[in-house]
C-alpha cells in the first residue's frame, strides 16, 4: 500500500512539474491584469478600513489614491478629497492620513457662487466665472489675507484647474460655512469659486494639509 502511494504521489508530481516546464510564459497583459486586481484589491481593503463606506464613494476614493502616482506631490501620506457630486449640506470633504488609515477631518464645504444652489452642476477653469474646479491640486502655502489665514492652491490639470493662481482659487474660512447658516436657507453660501471651510475648522484643516498634498475634487458634471 505505501509502495502504491508512493508511486501515485511521483506520478502526480511529474504530471504537475512537466506541465509546468511546458506551460507558455505569462504575457505582460496578463501580468498587468493581475497587478491591477491586486491593487484593487489593496485598495478597497484600505478603503473599507477608513470606514469611508456610505460616507464617500468608493470610486472617487480609488480615483484620489490613483492620482498620488499620476502627479508629483511632497507628502502623499496626507489626501484631501471634496466630493461635489454632494449637496452643500452634506459633509462632503474628508482629509484622510493614508499610513494611519485614519479620517482626520471630515467637513462642510462651499463651492463656487456660479457652480449651483445646493448642488455644484457647473464648473469652470475661466477667470471670473466664480465656478467652482474640479480635479487634481497641489496645496502650497499659507498666508494671510481678506478671508483671514489661507491656503494656496495649484491646479495640476491643464484646461481644467490650471487657472487656479490666476484666478485666486484657495481655502480659506467662511461665516456662511456652517450648520446655522444651513438651518436658516437650507443650504451652505457659496464662495467665488473657492472650497472655503468652517471657522472653526479653518485652520486645523490648513495646517494639516499644507505644502504640497494631494487635493481631489469630484464632481459628475460638466466643466466649461
Amino acid at each position: 500500500m505505501d509502495m502504491r502511494r508512493g508511486i501515485l504521489f511521483f506520478t502526480l508530481f511529474s504530471i504537475v512539474f512537466i506541465g509546468i516546464l511546458i506551460l507558455p510564459p505569462m504575457s505582460e497583459n496578463r501580468q498587468d491584469r493581475l497587478a491591477a486586481a491586486a491593487n484593487a484589491d489593496s485598495l478597497f481593503v484600505q478603503y473599507s478600513a477608513l470606514k469611508l463606506n456610505n460616507r464617500l464613494p468608493y470610486p472617487v476614493f480609488a480615483r484620489a489614491v490613483k492620482g498620488l502616482d499620476q502627479f508629483h506631490f511632497n507628502n502623499k501620506k496626507v489626501l484631501t478629497i471634496i466630493d461635489y457630486s454632494r449637496p452643500s449640506t452634506e459633509k462632503r470633504l474628508f482629509v484622510l492620513d493614508l499610513s494611519q488609515n485614519k479620517v482626520l477631518f471630515e467637513s462642510l464645504v462651499a463651492h463656487g457662487k456660479n457652480s449651483g444652489m445646493d448642488y455644484a452642476t457647473q464648473f469652470s477653469n475661466k477667470p471670473q466665472s466664480l465656478k467652482s474646479s474640479p480635479g487634481f491640486y497641489a496645496t502650497a502655502e499659507t498666508y494671510q489675507g481678506k478671508h483671514g489665514y489661507s491656503l494656496r492652491l495649484d491646479g495640476l490639470e491643464k484646461g481644467v484647474n490650471d487657472h487656479a493662481r490666476q484666478r485666486a482659487i484657495v481655502m480659506h474660512s467662511a461665516a456662511y460655512v456652517s450648520e446655522q447658516f444651513i438651518q436658516s436657507t437650507g443650504r451652505l453660501g457659496r464662495s467665488w469659486g473657492c472650497p472655503a471651510l468652517p471657522d472653526k475648522l479653518n485652520k486645523d484643516i490648513i495646517d494639516c494639509i499644507k505644502n504640497g498634498t494631494c487635493l481631489y475634487i469630484y464632481t459628475n458634471a460638466t466643466t466649461a
